[in-house]
C-alpha cells in the first residue's frame, strides 16, 4: 500500500504545475485496480468556472508523458483526467468559493465532540470558515477543520 501512496503523491506533484498553468488545481488522485489494468484518476477543479474537456485532454497528454518519463508504472495503466462532478464531496477549501450560493449538506464535528449535519445555502467563505444559511434564514459558521463531509445538492 505504501507504494500506492508514493505513486499518488508523485502523480499529484507532477499534475499540480500542469493544472496551475491553466488556472486549475488538483482535487484528488485515485488509483483503481482491477481487470488486469490500473486506472489513474486525476480530478481537477477551477475556482471560478468549469473544467472543459479540451483542457482535461491537454493535461492528460502532458501528464502521461511525465508519468512515463518518471517510470511510475511497470505495467499497463489508463490515465483519466476530469472534473470531480457534483456527486463527489468537496475536499478542497477552494471548491467552497466556487459553490457559494449553492445548496449543500455539511456534516461537522461540534466543539462538544458530537456530530451535526446542516443543509442550506453556502453563503460565505472566509479563510478558515464556511457559512451556511438554512431554510429558517439562520446562518451557521463552521470552521473548515471541523468539517467531516460536504456534498452539493443539485437543484432541479
Amino acid at each position: 500500500m505504501k507504494m500506492n501512496i508514493d505513486i499518488l503523491e508523485n502523480i499529484k506533484e507532477l499534475a499540480a504545475p500542469l493544472a496551475e498553468e491553466h488556472d486549475l488545481f488538483v482535487v484528488d488522485v485515485e488509483l483503481k485496480t482491477g481487470s488486469g489494468q490500473t486506472e489513474v484518476w486525476v480530478l481537477l477543479e477551477n475556482e471560478h468556472g468549469g473544467v472543459n474537456i479540451d483542457l482535461c485532454s491537454k493535461i492528460s497528454k502532458e501528464l502521461g508523458f511525465l508519468i512515463e518519463a518518471h517510470e511510475l508504472f511497470d505495467t499497463n495503466y489508463r490515465l483519466n483526467v476530469s472534473s470531480p462532478g457534483l456527486s463527489r464531496p468537496l475536499s478542497d477549501k477552494r471548491q467552497y468559493r466556487k459553490n457559494e450560493g449553492r445548496v449543500a449538506t455539511i456534516k461537522f464535528k461540534k466543539s462538544d465532540g458530537e456530530y451535526s449535519k446542516i443543509e442550506g445555502v453556502i453563503t460565505g467563505v472566509k479563510e478558515d470558515i464556511v457559512a451556511i444559511t438554512d431554510e429558517e434564514e439562520v446562518e451557521t459558521e463552521i470552521p473548515f477543520e471541523a468539517i467531516v463531509k460536504t456534498k452539493i445538492i443539485p437543484v432541479i
